[in-house]
């Protein structure tokens, strides 16, 4: 019998509809994207290429047809900005460069060792 407050040892159970995927199962941010773009590109096509009984008025058809256009710079733009403030706020690593200067030491004392010259 297990003890008040013990802690048991072995597998956990896992239920059928809990459990982890596979990583063959787990679809890539690539794989999101894209199907993401063939949605919206289908809509798109759908809308901009009139199938017969769908007339839609000329603002917007205006607006529709540049679209991709439209949402490709905004894209653009937010990568840029994403981009920009991942910089801006980048945290130094003051203990790996440390550790890296004394691999490139070592490796350098090495090499000397081996008779080569700087």
């Amino acid at each position: 019998a297990a003890r008040v407050g013990s802690v048991r040892s072995g597998p956990v159970p896992v239920s059928r509809f809990s459990r982890p995927l596979s990583p063959q199962a787990a679809m890539t941010k690539l794989g999101q994207w894209l199907c993401g773009l063939a949605l919206l590109g289908s809509a798109w096509a759908t809308l901009a290429l009139e199938p017969p009984g769908l007339r839609l008025p000329a603002q917007f058809r205006q607006v529709l047809l540049p679209l991709p256009v439209y949402l490709l710079v905004a894209f653009g733009c937010y990568s840029l900005a994403t981009v920009g403030y991942r910089l801006a706020t980048f945290n130094d690593c003051e203990e790996a460069a440390a550790e890296l200067r004394e691999h490139i030491s070592a490796a350098r004392a090495d090499l000397r060792r081996r008779g080569l010259r700087f």
